[in-house]
């Protein structure tokens, strides 16, 4: 079964941290860029961090840059998200997904975990 499976998700106050993972099945999670997005109630799906296939590149969105950081473990089929210093605006659900370096398109989704940041 094709499935990407995010944990990590949680409650943390402002300036804490919390480490996402998906973890990945049913694909070659290797050949995927893989993805960090998050939305809120209302808003468009934004990406907030991407790393290509080997780990070589990233990219991260302005707001996040220099408190959140993309790894991945391909011998583990698991995608990270490592964030820190968070800020109330950070809560939302996150959502890992893939494409193939080929497609300009995510079309493999996990189906999100909520962070909420508190004051």
């Amino acid at each position: 079964q094709e499935q990407l499976v995010e944990s990590g998700g949680g409650l943390v106050q402002a300036g804490g941290s919390l480490r996402l993972s998906c973890k990945a099945s049913g694909r070659t999670f290797s050949e995927y860029h893989m993805g960090w997005f998050r939305q809120a109630p209302g808003q468009q799906r934004e990406l907030v961090s991407s790393i290509t296939s080997t780990g070589i590149g990233t990219y991260y969105e302005d707001s996040v840059k220099g408190r959140f950081t993309i790894s991945r473990d391909n011998d583990r089929n698991t995608v990270y998200l490592q964030m820190n210093n968070f800020k109330p605006e950070d809560t939302d659900v996150y959502y890992c997904a893939g494409r193939l370096p080929t497609s300009g398109l995510y079309d493999w989704w996990g189906q999100g975990t909520q962070v909420t940041v508190s004051s």
